[in-house]
């Protein structure tokens, strides 16, 4: 019953990201466009290089808020990765004597401290 649940996770987390996958391109193009003249604006030496780099930055950065399609798309892209997490998740039994000698001096030490 897991299963079923993770498959219809990951189809629904699926078929939102590749619904949103423009939105997402849209999104990394303005924080880009955003991160560049922020660049620019803290170089320049003239007012008006100034003013217009930091317009652009607002610009950019009005847009990439309101680009909500986007940010539903990175959710959908989590869901995905946890959904691909569980399904592979193994189940380990920490009774297990493992060949690793810090975890048997830590289940040794603690028998002895019983």
């Amino acid at each position: 019953m897991k299963k079923i649940g993770l498959f219809l996770l990951g189809i629904i987390a699926g078929l939102a990201a590749v619904l949103n996958l423009g939105s997402i391109v849209v999104l990394a193009v303005t924080g880009a466009i955003a991160l560049v003249s922020y660049h620019y604006w803290r170089k320049s030496h003239s007012i008006f290089a100034k003013v217009f780099w930091m317009t652009v930055l607002v610009i950019s950065v009005i847009s990439s808020i309101s680009n909500i399609g986007a940010f539903i798309g990175i959710v959908a892209v989590i869901g995905i990765y946890y959904v691909y997490r569980k399904w592979n998740d193994r189940n380990v039994n920490p009774n297990v004597i493992s060949d690793d000698p810090f975890t048997n001096f830590e289940r040794q030490w603690n028998e002895l401290t019983k």
